[in-house]
């Protein structure tokens, strides 16, 4: 979730965010269910094609947005549709090569690869922030574990980091004085503060730089080939445009942990290559495999959903009013009493999965079912634009 400035803006965003996640819960749930069932049907890949822009032009239709692209992958096969122009400009199309930004789905990235740190025995979730963050001994911040951080469960933290800090230096002195609204493990509130910090934390303890971890190491590893924190300027051309809700062209603003909360540009081909390792991690390197797996583990009970590591799961099958509940803006920018599950719910195969993820010009969700084999992710761009009229 990208930040955005001034009390009013926030209150904007923050509302059309929540009703854009509970569309794209909505549009994906619609997606997944004509994919299980034409599948099942032993239908062809041009009728799924054709049951999928039926589902999706009547919401580009109504919501006026210029370009989308929708990625399904069922039994380990996976299709990309792209529909609609990148850029209202330029009008060059959407295509596989095409950039988007994912927002919040950068947290997936941040929890896999803290726990590949884990199964690599360079962290546990189990430590407290001050044993990596030595200034924050002392503090209340530092008494909270790593897996708080990657749970939304600190105690309280706000939904962006504030304005005020402009790097990791005031970042942690904001830390040091800062004291819970809530004992730790007691309330669940999402926000970047949290996983943003257990990001750092990971490449503090990998020692190396996180956004070099993640497009050298974590990305190559996937076998995903075009995703970037910093885009390089021969992939410009190929990144998507968003806008704001009076047209006017926008990009993801850069502040302090931003990278490690919502900073990733991809394809669809990608992307939709990240939740098949999700679902069917084999063939990747062993340590890489168990790292995706317990990012599975359920550790919280939040409202209607379990609270993994980041994730969020529903058991499977799930109705569609659930999933809205579960992405309302109730959940979403309330806080939320959790109750921690003891000892934590292993990875299960018979869960629905996902997460959402915005920009102040792009929105982005992603699902996936284990034991169905199936996975898809639904990528409007303009999706403030389309809502907030």
């Amino acid at each position: 979730m990208q930040p955005t400035t001034g009390r009013r803006t926030a209150l904007v965003y923050h509302d059309v965010t929540s009703r854009a996640k509970s569309l794209a819960a909505a549009i994906l749930f619609v997606v997944c269910a004509i994919a299980a069932i034409t599948y099942a049907a032993g239908d062809t890949p041009d009728r799924i094609e054709s049951a999928v822009v039926a589902a999706i032009q009547p919401v580009m239709a109504k919501y006026r947005i210029p370009g989308m692209a929708v990625a399904i992958t069922i039994a380990g096969k996976s299709s990309v549709y792209n529909y609609g122009a990148a850029s209202t400009e330029t009008r060059q199309p959407v295509t596989r090569d095409t950039l988007f930004e994912i927002g919040s789905i950068t947290k997936t990235f941040t929890a896999t690869l803290a726990s590949y740190a884990q199964v690599c025995g360079y962290l546990s979730l189990s430590d407290k922030t001050s044993k990596y963050l030595p200034s924050l001994r002392d503090s209340r911040f530092g008494e909270i574990s790593l897996l708080n951080l990657g749970t939304h469960t600190p105690g309280g933290l706000p939904l962006q980091v504030p304005d005020k800090i402009e790097n990791n230096d005031q970042l942690l002195q904001y830390f040091k004085e800062w004291q819970p609204t809530y004992e730790p493990g007691t309330y669940r509130t999402y926000g970047n503060p949290g996983i943003g910090t257990l990001g750092l934390i990971t490449a503090k303890s990998m020692g190396q730089d996180f956004v070099g971890l993640m497009e050298q190491r974590l990305f190559p590893a996937l076998g995903m080939k075009s995703s970037y924190i910093n885009v390089p300027e021969a992939k410009m051309a190929d990144y998507a445009q968003g806008y704001t809700k009076e047209d006017g062209p926008i990009r993801m603003a850069r502040g302090v942990l931003w990278s490690e909360t919502y900073g990733i540009r991809a394809t669809a081909a990608d992307l939709i290559r990240f939740v098949e390792a999700n679902i069917n991690p084999i063939g990747l390197d062993e340590k890489l495999q168990r790292a995706i797996s317990a990012t599975h583990t359920g550790y919280f009970k939040a409202g209607p959903m379990t609270q993994d590591l980041i994730w969020e799961q529903y058991p499977y099958p799930v109705a569609l009013k659930t999933l809205l509940e579960g992405n309302s803006q109730k959940i979403i920018f309330n806080a939320t009493p959790v109750t921690q599950l003891n000892p934590p719910e292993q990875p299960r195969d018979d869960v629905w999965i996902n997460k959402t993820g915005s920009t102040n010009g792009f929105g982005a969700y992603v699902a996936f079912v284990p034991n169905k084999r199936l996975g898809s992710l639904f990528w409007p761009t303009r999706v403030t634009r389309s809502l907030i009229e």
